[in-house]
């Protein structure tokens, strides 16, 4: 017997389409005055408020740009969408886990397409 569940789906996001996602259940947790806000679902607005400042078409625009990159896949592309690293060091930390490490002309063109979303 197992406890876990099991994955149907799996999606990735950007920060901005979760903020837009959440915002939704927000509206629609206010509008039933019985039904609470959970601790998480609160941490997780308050998270999504404070750090998502593109809208989410840009967000979308964004992880395109760096899906065209040939050292980022889709996962790396969220990852640093997401985390908007501002130099060298902040790259590397993303890319820790992976097998290769990159270039640092691989690292620029990749900072090069942060810098223009911050």
């Amino acid at each position: 017997m197992t406890i876990f569940k099991a994955k149907l789906d799996e999606e990735y996001l950007t920060l901005a389409e979760t903020k837009e996602i959440l915002e939704g259940l927000e509206i629609e947790r206010a509008a039933d005055e019985d039904r609470e806000m959970r601790y998480e679902l609160k941490r997780a607005i308050e998270h999504v408020n404070r750090f998502a400042l593109l809208d989410p078409e840009e967000s979308r625009e964004f992880v395109e740009q760096l899906q065209e990159l040939d050292k980022v896949d889709e996962a790396t592309a969220y990852k640093i969408a997401n985390l908007r690293p501002l130099d060298r060091d902040e790259l590397r930390a993303v890319y820790a886990q992976e097998r290769y490490t990159l270039s640092g002309d691989e690292l620029d063109e990749i900072l090069g397409v942060v810098r223009q979303y911050a």
